[in-house]
Formats: structure tokens, sequence, C-alpha cells
């Protein structure tokens, strides 16, 4: 367990606020929880791509009350490439596409903040893990802390059923939180949370024809 903690003990020699970015996911999770265990000033941010979503909100306004804090809401950065290229939009050549980089310039600037954490895991994948090794779990660089880094998922899973934590409703139906517009995602959320549903077809109304189609494909 020493190793698993290891990363963190070094980052709080580092700095006392970090921005959490939170999707109400397992990993994020638990990074937040950390964050508000170890750091002085946290501030938690949600990436959304349609905004006031009920399964969202829920976790949100848990987490709020949990915690006693607010969590800052930005559109995701690829929406605008979304916009820009239609899809499932009519397109849009005025919008300007955004990238990671310039949602992170973003709230450093709103909250004053350096340090930028999330739940990244080298156990996710190959890129991740040549990621972390290459940077170490506190990237000097490019102001990342990653305190998970050695964690597997099992260790996540027992981390939550410890503390008593809540991961967004929609994960169970899901398998993971919402992260994108999705067909076969957005199959199960038309399902369980009809008027999500609607939210979402009334910000991408092209949408429903890519649904039916993977819907055919898959029968």
């Amino acid at each position: 367990m020493s190793l698993l903690y290891d990363p963190l003990r070094r980052m709080v020699d580092v700095t006392d606020e970090v921005i959490v970015f939170y999707s109400g996911g397992k990993d994020s999770a638990v990074v937040l929880d950390l964050a508000f265990r170890h750091f002085k000033i946290v501030h938690p941010v949600l990436m959304y791509y349609v905004p006031d979503l009920s399964f969202q909100a829920a976790i949100i306004g848990w987490a709020e009350s949990h915690y006693g804090t607010e969590v800052y809401k930005v559109p995701h950065f690829e929406l605008s490439g979304m916009y820009r290229f239609g899809v499932f939009v009519k397109p849009d050549s005025a919008v300007r596409v955004t990238k990671m980089a310039d949602i992170y310039s973003h709230v450093r600037e709103v909250f004053g903040c350096r340090w930028i954490m999330a739940g990244e895991r080298c156990a996710d994948s190959t890129i991740r893990n040549a990621m972390i090794k290459k940077s170490g779990p506190i990237d000097e660089k490019r102001g990342r802390m990653f305190p998970l880094a050695f964690w597997k998922k099992a260790h996540v899973l027992a981390y939550i059923k410890s503390r008593s934590l809540k991961v967004s409703p929609e994960s169970a139906i899901l398998g993971a939180s919402f992260a994108g517009i999705v067909p076969k995602q957005l199959i199960a959320i038309r399902k369980h949370y009809a008027d999500d549903y609607r939210k979402i077809v009334a910000a991408f109304p092209l949408v429903e024809a890519a649904v039916v189609r993977y819907e055919r494909s898959a029968a």
C-alpha cells in the first residue's frame, strides 16, 4: 500500500491547492476524496457535453453537499470540433476548435491555481502507462498530478467501499460515467433517462439517425 500512496505524500509537499477534474466516475471519485482529505484548497471541475443532465446533476449535488464545495462546470473541449465539423449537428465553420490545453488554461486562470489533478492510472492503457512513466506521478512541466498512478481497479473499488463514496448513477447502466455522444450509450440513456435523452437530441439533432443505424447493425 505504501507504493500506492507515495505519490500523494510527495504531492502535498509541492502544493496545498489543486484543481480536480471530476466526472463522477470511479477514478475521479477517489481522486476528489483524496484531494479533500490531503489538500487545503480543492477546486472540482466537471466537463459536460450537454448541460444539466439529471444523472450528472445528481452526482454533482452529492459531491457539493458531501464536501461543502461547488463544482465548476465547463463545456467539454470536444464540443468545439463537433460543432465546427458537424458531428450530429450542422457544421459551423465559425466555431473555433479548442483543445484540452485550452480548458486547462481557462480553469487555471479562473482559480489562480497551477496544479491539475486527475485519475489517470498506469493500468488504464499502454499510452497512459508510458506517459506517467515518462513524467512520474508529478508532472512538473505540465503542472499535472496523478495520485492514482500505481493503483489497480481493485484498489479503486476497495477505496470507494471503505469511504462509502458515491459514483455517478449512469455508471450502473453504462459501465462508466457518461463520456461522450456515443450511440451505444445513448440507447441505454434513452431507456433509463428519457428526459436526458431528449436534452441530448435537442443539442445534437442528427444523433437519432446514428442511434437507429446502430440498433439496426446490432440486430
